[in-house]
């Protein structure tokens, strides 16, 4: 019997799956398989959040699988000494996996390979699975990666992605190939209350309703923070329960200016994977320095408590924080103020802010939490390295009436209009009646502490 095994990582999904795909196609039989990574485990990047819709995502899987014949195999350690376990078990004589771009996907990758060739079974890695256009498709001339969105944007906008595939109809597994149990949602302490659920089912539905009710309105709302008009599909996209080439494919179809700025997002996906795959250290360190001299631990501490607990006096900033909490998802625009909140007002390194994104967001993601943080610290892609969002003027154009605000700063649900964005404004006998900090700088302040920072006056 020739058997082939299906390592899934970042692509929790039957439907357009190009490795299963592949292998079932080759092979008598296939050996679906996920292992639970101790070495990510300790890395501290199996948080709550993602935990627990990681076990949705692999429960969801396993029954698709079934429904087909086969089911899951879900093995706990290291990567490779489990995938070399399997491939012994069952003679495989190949292991078919996702592409990835990571520093870590990269060295799993060639781990494997060397680990698996001693023992004769090939490693076959596919491109366009966890992105639209792989990373190296699109490059500029004499150069191995795009810095710069608009230009790669133009020349992404160009590629003719592969055809979506079908989910196969049936999955043969051979007898007698050990598996642990199926995690549980339940058993993972910490999980924001309001984590939506994961799995390739909740995903798609996730997807069609968008297309349905969404996308059309999505160019003109996509910034509005109470109108809620994203997609909220990034947890999908980064699980893979949803494929980036179909949601693409099907937005066009929809068509329309809300369908191409959609896309435009997902562009935006596959960019980061490009910068990150040419340069995989500015996860950690400066894309482009600009030799920030970052407020020091001990001085900045208060302020960055203050930021994580949604208590900086400045409401959409704290909404937007507590957002995150709650849900361990945030609205993008919500990112953005956040970020150049922590980055440009409070002037603290990024870095800091990144890991406490990565510590709750359910799409906390590599490549795109790292290189948006950067984007927005002005040590990354942004071709105006020293904007500062303005707090204030940001909440009042993007939250007019101030329904975010009140919907997750409940102290301040009492105050009508704009001026839930301005509270400390209010009159001291009336301000004595609300539950809400002052401001932690006043903004005049932090824009001149960036600015001498950078070296900028």
């Amino acid at each position: 019997m020739r058997v082939r095994v299906v390592l899934f990582t970042a692509d929790l999904r039957v439907h357009d799956h190009p490795p299963l795909r592949a292998a079932l196609d080759a092979s008598d039989a296939v050996v679906p398989l996920f292992v639970r990574d101790k070495g990510i485990e300790a890395a501290g990047f199996l948080v709550p959040n993602r935990e627990a819709f990681l076990a949705d995502c692999l429960r969801d899987l396993d029954a698709g699988l079934r429904q087909r014949g086969g089911r899951l195999v879900v093995r706990y350690g290291d990567v490779v000494e489990e995938v070399a376990k399997v491939v012994t078990e069952t003679d495989a004589c190949a292991v078919h996996l996702a592409g990835d771009v990571s520093a870590y996907a990269q060295r799993r990758e060639d781990r494997l390979r060397t680990a698996l060739h001693g023992i004769g079974c090939e490693v076959v890695a596919h491109d366009a699975v966890v992105t639209c256009v792989p990373p190296g498709a699109v490059t500029p001339a004499g150069k191995d990666h795009f810095a710069v969105f608009t230009p790669y944007h133009r020349q992404w906008d160009r590629q003719h992605p592969r055809t979506v595939g079908r989910a196969p109809r049936a999955v043969c597994v051979p007898d007698g190939v050990g598996s642990e149990p199926l995690p549980g949602r339940d058993s993972v302490p910490g999980v924001s209350p309001g984590l939506a659920e994961g799995g390739e089912r909740a995903g798609r539905a996730r997807l069609t309703a968008w297309l349905r009710s969404g996308i059309a309105a999505y160019e003109d709302r996509h910034d509005d923070l109470a109108g809620d008009a994203t997609s909220r599909l990034s947890p999908d996209l980064h699980f893979g329960t949803v494929s980036p080439v179909e949601a693409a494919h099907r937005a066009r179809a929809a068509g329309g200016p809300g369908a191409e700025a959609f896309v435009r997002q997902l562009a935006w996906r596959d960019f980061h994977r490009q910068v990150l795959a040419a340069r995989p250290a500015a996860a950690h360190d400066d894309y482009r320095t600009r030799h920030d001299r970052w407020r020091p631990e001990r001085s900045a501490r208060q302020d960055v408590e203050a930021w994580r607990a949604g208590r900086t006096g400045y409401p959409v900033v704290d909404a937007a924080m507590r957002q995150l909490r709650h849900e361990g998802w945030m609205h993008n625009r919500g990112r953005l103020l956040t970020a150049s909140f922590l980055t440009k007002t409070l002037y603290v390194d990024w870095r800091v802010g990144a890991r406490h994104f990565l510590d709750l967001l359910v799409d906390g993601d590599v490549a795109n939490n790292q290189m948006n943080w950067q984007w927005t610290a002005g040590t990354g892609t942004d071709s105006r390295p020293n904007r500062v969002l303005n707090p204030v003027t940001q909440g009042k154009k993007y939250d007019r009436d101030g329904a975010y605000v009140r919907r997750w700063v409940p102290e301040l649900a009492g105050l009508s209009g704009s001026s839930v964005h301005e509270p400390w404004k209010l009159p001291a006998k009336e301000r004595a009646g609300y539950d809400y900090p002052d401001p932690v700088v006043e903004l005049a302040d932090g824009l001149d502490r960036f600015r001498r920072g950078r070296g900028l006056r």
